[in-house]
């Protein structure tokens, strides 16, 4: 079995068995990416509404061109000074991860299809009532941290479009400086300006939830499988058994295993999420230092909160990913040697000689994902922060 699935679906869906409709995969995560442009419904399975979506998700990948291409020219032609420059970075930055963000969901969904469907299959797939049950757990964790980055991200966004209503709207300022081609200082215009503002504003926050729960979703169930790896590790007690470990333990750490083909996918998508949240966070501490902090700068404190959880969520569950690797070991290193036979002993040993160097995830070979990485960013943020504002 290749880490691909060997099984090619048609027009990317997800095939589903019995055992995946009771533990809803990645379920929450995936309707997310469906609202955000970067994954088909499965129940589409008709060439004409497959084309309507990828119209769709044309259009939010127009959309924010635009808006990033505005507060570009807003920087090229009318950021005078490190405040003007700062009050249109942060933003523009993050419409352009949005943007890199589905349009490499976008490029890659049939890799992306392939890689959960990997999970369904064996010898990922669970089995006995207590596999179930491991991968339940871990569907919870998954679904809470959605739930909790969703309440996040949609709390701020309300903040900020309702502060924008009871300050720029009544006074004519678009909420974000950005160039138009055209002067909309007359109602109809400015609406129009301002809702496209607005519309951009939630399309990427959506994109970036989105992307960044499914990219976490996936390290947490390389979690679980090492736990079902160690559930199957105590009950191996005939050749076959054993066997199946060993092919299992293989596709999880090997260099074509899941976990790489997870990092190569995203490598990119998590390096350039590393270099923007510090430029973001940069920006944002520089902007919170000139001003006198009141009600009406609430939205740019709880934007820069967001930047910080999420490059933390995916140092956190990186980092989970290296421990649970690591805890394979002393789970084998617990076993009841003295009753196990010479072949049973040498496989063991096989597998934990493998297990001492852990799965790391590392984005673009500039980032390790773990919490030493997460304190890395914040200095280099306060860094720049400092060097800005001596000049």
């Amino acid at each position: 079995m290749s880490i691909s699935g060997n099984s090619r679906i048609q027009k990317n869906h997800i095939r589903h068995d019995n055992t995946e409709d009771k533990t809803d995969l990645l379920k929450h995560t995936l309707v997310l990416m469906t609202f955000a442009g970067c994954w088909p419904p499965s129940s589409w399975i008709s060439s004409y509404k497959y084309k309507f979506y990828n119209v769709y998700t044309l259009l939010l990948v127009l959309l924010l061109y635009s808006f990033a291409i505005s507060q570009f020219m807003a920087i090229v032609l009318n950021a005078a000074n490190p405040e003007e420059f700062t009050n249109v970075l942060y933003m523009m930055m993050t419409v352009c991860i949005a943007t890199f963000k589905i349009s490499n969901m976008w490029v890659n969904h049939r890799h992306l299809a392939d890689i959960i469907n990997t999970l369904i299959e064996e010898p990922f797939r669970p089995v006995t009532a207590a596999e179930i049950k491991i991968r339940q757990t871990f569907d919870k964790m998954i679904r809470n941290n959605t739930l909790f980055c969703f309440v996040l991200v949609e709390l701020t966004c309300a903040c900020i479009i309702l502060t924008s209503l009871f300050t720029n709207f009544r006074t004519g300022d678009l909420t974000y400086k950005a160039w138009l081609p055209f002067n909309y200082s007359s109602p109809t215009l400015f609406s129009i300006a301002y809702t496209h503002q607005l519309i951009c504003l939630l399309t990427c926050a959506l994109i970036n939830l989105a992307c960044d729960c499914f990219i976490c979703g996936l390290l947490l169930h390389i979690c679980c499988q090492i736990e079902i790896l160690e559930y199957r590790l105590n009950k191996s007690h005939t050749w076959e058994n054993l066997r199946d470990c060993v092919r299992h333990h293989d596709l999880i750490f090997e260099s074509v295993s899941f976990a790489s083909v997870v990092n190569k996918r995203f490598a990119k998508t998590i390096a350039i999420q590393f270099i923007t949240s510090m430029l973001v966070v940069c920006s944002n501490l520089y902007q919170l230092a000139q001003i006198t902090l009141s009600p009406k700068h609430l939205p740019l404190v709880l934007y820069t909160v967001c930047m910080m959880i999420e490059i933390f969520i995916y140092c956190w569950f990186g980092n989970e990913v290296k421990l649970k690797s690591l805890h394979l070991i002393d789970r084998i290193f617990e076993m009841d040697w003295p009753e196990l036979n010479n072949s049973f002993r040498k496989a063991f040993l096989m597998i934990m000689n493998r297990a001492t160097i852990p799965i790391e995830f590392t984005s673009a070979y500039l980032f390790s994902m773990n919490l030493e990485s997460f304190v890395g960013v914040l200095r280099i943020s306060y860094s720049a922060y400092t060097l800005l504002q001596r000049i």
